[in-house]
Order: C-alpha cells, then sequence, then structure tokens
C-alpha cells in the first residue's frame, strides 16, 4: 500500500473533499480493533483503547495524511461510531423533524463543530426569543444566559471566543476507519455531498466579510428554525448554502412532508481496512443502519495540522480544540489570536493542507467562484 495519495487521488481530493483509500489499515488491525469492541464492558468507554487509536497511528493513514496535510498530534482518542440496525423512528431529530419523516435514510446534513442540544420531543411554544431562550438553557451549565459560556448536550460552545463572532469549532481533516462491510447504502454509512466544501467555505468567507461574524447568529444563518415541526429545529446549514449544495445534483431533491427539499448525500461505500479522508468544511450526515447485518462501526478521528497551535496537544476527538473539551478557556501566549487564526483557516481551507499545494495552484483557476450575493 502507498504511503502517499497519487496525483490523481490529491486532484480528487481537492475537487471532492473527500477521499476514500482502499486497504489503508491492515486486516490485523482491523481484528484487532473488533475485538476490542467486542470485548467492551457495559458502560465502558473505548475513546482511549489503542487498539482503536492505532486504526490511524499504527497504520498507512498517518503517512497518507502527512503527505497530504502536514504535521499533526497522533490521536489518543477516538470517536466511536457504532449505529445499530434500526428502521425509521418517530423521536424528533435534533433538525426539529421527526426520524421517519426524513429523506435519504434520516437526513441530518450539517456543518462541523456546531452547538447542538437536545431536541424537544414535544413541540416548543412561546416567542422566537423564549424559545431561543430554552434551547440554550438546555445544555449542562443550565440557564446562564447568551453567553460564549453556554455549551451545548453535545459539549461545544455557543461560540467559540469572548466577543461571540465565531459560533464554529474547527479543525483540519477527518479521517473515518471503516470496521464492518458499508459496501451497500443504507447500512448507517457517512454521507457527503461531493464538493459541498467549496460552498461552505464560500459563506463562511462571506460572512467573514460582511461582518466578521462567522457561523450561526451571523449574516445568513438564524440559529434556530421556529417553523420545524418540533418548534426548535437546528439549523445546521443555513438556507444559502441549501440551495446550493442542492443545485450541485442533477436529480430533484426529496422533500420532508411539508415540502421542503433536502440535499442529497452521497453515501460513503467502504469495506473494512479502508479510510476515508474528508477537508473539515465537507457538509456530511450519518445515516440509519436499515440494512446492514450488523452494527456500522466507523472509528472518527478528527485532525488539526499542528502548525495551527504548535503548543496545543489534539486528542482526536474534539472539534473545537481552540476551547477545552467541555468549553474551558485556554490560555495563548500573546500576540496569539487564536480564533482569529481559525477565521483565517475557515475561510482559507486548503492553506493547511501543505502537501495540496501544488495541486491547489493548479486546479484552483479551473473553478467558477462562489458566490453569495454580490460578494465571493
Amino acid at each position: 500500500m502507498a504511503a502517499a495519495l497519487s496525483h490523481e487521488q490529491k486532484v480528487r481530493l481537492f475537487h471532492d473533499g473527500y477521499i476514500v483509500i482502499k486497504n489503508a489499515v491492515s486486516q490485523h488491525l482491523v481484528d484487532r480493533a473488533r475485538a476490542r469492541i467486542k470485548a467492551a464492558k457495559r458502560g465502558e468507554s473505548l475513546a482511549p483503547a489503542v487498539e482503536l487509536t492505532d486504526l490511524v497511528n499504527d497504520s498507512n493513514v498517518t503517512p497518507i495524511l502527512t503527505d497530504a496535510m502536514g504535521a499533526f498530534d497522533p490521536p489518543s482518542l477516538v470517536h466511536v461510531g457504532v449505529t445499530k440496525q434500526s428502521g425509521p423512528r418517530d423521536h424528533f431529530t435534533p433538525l426539529g423533524y421527526r426520524d421517519r419523516d426524513l429523506p435519504y435514510f434520516g437526513h441530518g446534513m450539517h456543518a462541523e463543530g456546531l452547538f447542538t442540544t437536545t431536541p424537544p420531543q414535544e413541540t416548543l411554544t412561546g416567542s422566537p426569543a423564549e424559545r431561543y431562550a430554552k434551547m440554550i438553557g438546555s445544555g449542562p451549565r443550565g440557564d446562564i444566559g447568551r453567553s460564549a459560556d453556554v455549551i451545548g448536550t453535545n459539549t461545544y460552545p455557543l461560540f467559540q471566543d469572548p466577543d461571540m463572532t465565531l459560533a464554529v469549532g474547527s479543525f483540519t481533516a477527518f479521517v473515518i476507519v471503516c470496521l464492518n462491510d458499508q459496501m451497500i447504502e443504507g447500512c448507517g454509512q457517512t454521507a457527503v455531498v461531493p464538493g459541498g466544501h467549496r460552498v461552505l467555505e464560500g459563506f463562511y468567507r462571506w460572512q467573514d466579510e460582511q461582518n466578521g461574524n462567522v457561523g450561526p447568529e451571523g449574516p445568513g444563518w438564524p440559529r434556530f428554525d421556529y417553523t420545524a415541526p418540533n418548534g426548535a429545529g437546528h439549523i445546521y446549514l443555513p438556507d444559502a448554502v441549501q440551495e446550493k449544495l442542492i443545485a450541485l445534483d442533477p436529480n430533484p431533491p426529496e422533500t420532508t412532508p411539508d415540502g421542503k427539499p433536502w440535499p442529497r448525500p452521497t453515501q460513503i461505500l467502504m469495506e473494512p481496512g479502508d479510510a476515508a479522508i474528508t477537508i473539515f468544511q465537507m457538509p456530511h450526515t450519518g445515516t440509519r443502519n436499515e440494512f446492514g447485518t450488523e452494527s456500522r462501526k466507523n472509528m472518527i478521528f478528527r485532525i488539526r495540522n499542528k502548525k495551527r497551535q504548535p503548543d496545543k496537544v489534539v486528542t482526536g476527538v474534539s472539534d473545537h480544540p481552540d476551547r477545552g473539551m467541555m468549553g474551558e478557556w485556554l490560555d495563548y501566549e500573546n500576540g496569539n489570536e487564536p480564533f482569529v487564526r481559525s477565521k483565517h483557516a475557515l475561510t482559507h481551507m486548503w492553506e493547511e493542507w501543505d502537501g495540496m499545494q501544488d495541486i491547489v495552484a493548479a486546479e484552483t483557476p479551473k473553478l467558477e467562484p462562489i458566490r453569495f450575493g454580490d460578494v465571493l
């Protein structure tokens, strides 16, 4: 197995925003990881299990990603993405719609790094301001008002910075290592919109150029959808982004019962030992495991190029490493403005991919600019 992506693979990664690397992880490492999952005790966290972190640290994933992206901290933790078999259900999802009503095996397309709280299972009523307060006050710190100290039930901060101008955490790359057969759609795959990374980066750049506020509650991106069936659905992608993602697909989009169209994702089909690498800005979603013969097993790693903050260690699970895992404020040396650096990374997505710069220089002139309004 090659220890670097080919030129053609890098071109594909640039245009699609993701790449599947066949047999990136040896069968020995796959078997060892599956055995560790099977041996887990009830309630045990497998996040620090070396048998799982070795799927990156002791495999060809590390030299491949180092060549394409640059140096990064070896993951010490992993997001264990096990999805049990299930059909459509009646519960409200964070989008504010019932699971059974969402297309594409349970559409949940989202930008990464966003505050989320437990979706109300009874329709939320009251004014938008009252519903907003209830939603942000339902996290682990309770009702402390609108501030950057608020964190969601997913531990992600409402805002990253004290001035509340950045509402998106960020890193550089996802790595998803597959441990079971996911070659048939509907087996719980991760799904993406090829090319969608350019749309989301373009929107972040447009927001930044409007007034410097990036993410939900910035220009064109309300945080909650008060017209959703449960009265307060998270808006994980703004309407302007959704429209451009829908336009990337020549087929008509599927809709929820209220007639709202949703972007059609492409399920990432993989076999055990395959690894997918995606750029951070890729819109993505999990899906229901309706047709799998076992639980879907994807081990997910969040990787950041070391040069963004050389003295901070990124463990592999946090999508907001400028803050602590539970939103703690970290210390930075004088002159180091972490949130300014992260805004720049969000709006200049290929700068942290050191081994892609020749590809970026050659391929960017071939692309039509992504425009929102009159601003690039």
